[in-house]
């Protein structure tokens, strides 16, 4: 997609209620479907809560692409059972079992190349990625966070927002790099902190948007040109 192309890519004529962020535009879309559909590989550590509402989108017709493979690190996760109903093919690799965070990488890319996996897309996946993995799909790693990056990196990024009493945070979809939680911001949803807010209230609405936000960055990725760097 060229540089004048991008004015079409957010419908500034829907009148979005809320926090919600801008949808794709119609002429997005189009162009969207008219592009082979892409082959996903998803990557989940507990829930997979945003990996079902990926497949679910999917199922519904609004999202071109297919997810050949969900890969699991935590025997417990609750990704394994979302798999078995969506009939997706699951693999557990228990990061307990490898030697080294290189090594649970170069075993995610082999299953992934053994799909023919073009885009990996991280929901939930609550391990630091190498080189290994970013290398293998370049430009291609998404990723999406609890908080309007750059703001509240890491794994607490829901209680770091409360106890700073922001008025707004929220969640962010991007292009994944060595750095944890950085890469090139793909799109952003906000949601605000309430006073009487608790973890767990605010991780709720947070989702909520993570579940808008994903699939539609997952499809703005596919025409969008790929980084060089």
């Amino acid at each position: 997609m060229d540089s004048g192309a991008m004015i079409e890519v957010f419908d500034r004529t829907i009148d979005n209620p809320g926090f919600i962020t801008p949808v794709l535009s119609p002429q997005a879309w189009q162009q969207h479907f008219a592009q082979p559909a892409m082959s996903l590989g998803i990557l989940a550590s507990g829930s997979g809560s945003n990996f079902e509402a990926i497949a679910q989108r999917i199922a519904e017709g609004r999202l071109n692409a297919s997810i050949r493979l969900m890969i699991y690190n935590n025997p417990d996760a609750k990704a394994a059972e979302r798999a078995d109903r969506w009939q997706i093919p699951k693999r557990l690799l228990n990061h307990r079992e490898f030697e080294s965070r290189e090594a649970l990488d170069q075993a995610i890319v082999s299953a992934f190349q053994e799909q023919n996996i073009e885009w990996v897309v991280m929901a939930g996946w609550m391990r630091i990625v190498t080189n290994g993995l970013i290398d293998a799909f370049p430009g291609r790693v998404l990723n999406i966070h609890p908080s309007l990056l750059p703001s509240f990196k890491g794994a607490h990024a829901i209680e770091q927002a409360i106890a700073a009493q922001v008025r707004v945070t929220g969640c962010t979809v991007h292009r994944v790099s060595l750095e944890v939680d950085s890469g090139p911001i793909l799109l952003q949803a906000a949601v605000p902190l309430l006073p009487d807010d608790t973890p767990d209230t605010l991780h709720r609405r947070i989702q909520t948007q993570e579940h808008q936000i994903y699939p539609q960055a997952i499809a703005l990725a596919s025409l969008l040109p790929i980084p060089t760097e």
